[in-house]
């Protein structure tokens, strides 16, 4: 399945959808250049969904639990990613709101987690993700076999898509290589890539 993040255009966003793209995802951080307001999100949720209907996420650094639950109620997540360092006190409640939990990959062990996906994803420096560099695939099986949903990102590209596929990867977690600058996603480059997919697949 495809996940494409960074979402901030409602064209761009439901015309991903409408060819198939299982996964969209909203960044919330005041950092990101791909950063959206909740009312923004909620927009090209609402569009989106007159047309078709893939999971929405939302993604979020580190943040009041209270604050990740009234965004998600306000766009309407299916899933909510937490991205950053989140105690298991604040994926249990998320996941109690009836949401499914991403969080990310620390490292350790993924079976200890009461989180329903593991996002594998590059690091650089004090960036926990995000960075466009590539993540350590090799994790891919080990949180599969803990009984997570492995979601793989980093640096995923049109380049390298068919050996990320490979991987067995549950989510393939596609950002900044659809992009002609920050933030601003291209669907010529979404059709290469899905000529891609479609080729291996």
């Amino acid at each position: 399945m495809l996940k494409i993040c960074g979402i901030t255009d409602e064209y761009f966003a439901s015309r991903a959808a409408m060819v198939g793209v299982e996964y969209l995802g909203f960044i919330f951080s005041t950092k990101s250049k791909r950063g959206v307001k909740p009312a923004e999100a909620a927009k090209i949720v609402a569009a989106v969904r007159l047309r078709a209907s893939p999971y929405m996420v939302g993604v979020f650094t580190p943040r009041p639990v209270a604050d990740i639950l009234r965004i998600s109620d306000e766009v309407g997540f299916d899933v909510v990613q937490l991205h950053g360092r989140y105690v298991p006190a604040d994926v249990a409640a998320v996941k109690a709101s009836g949401r499914e939990v991403w969080l990310l990959d620390d490292g350790g062990d993924p079976g200890v987690t009461v989180a329903d996906g593991i996002l594998i994803d590059g690091v650089k420096g004090d960036q926990l993700g995000g960075t466009g560099e590539r993540s350590d695939w090799s994790r891919v099986p080990v949180v599969q076999a803990a009984g997570k949903k492995a979601i793989l990102a980093g640096g995923l590209s049109v380049e390298n898509i068919a050996d990320a596929y490979a991987t067995g990867a549950d989510v393939l977690d596609v950002n900044s290589s659809l992009e002609t600058s920050p933030g601003v996603k291209s669907l010529d480059l979404l059709a290469s890539l899905l000529r891609k997919l479609n080729e291996i697949m």
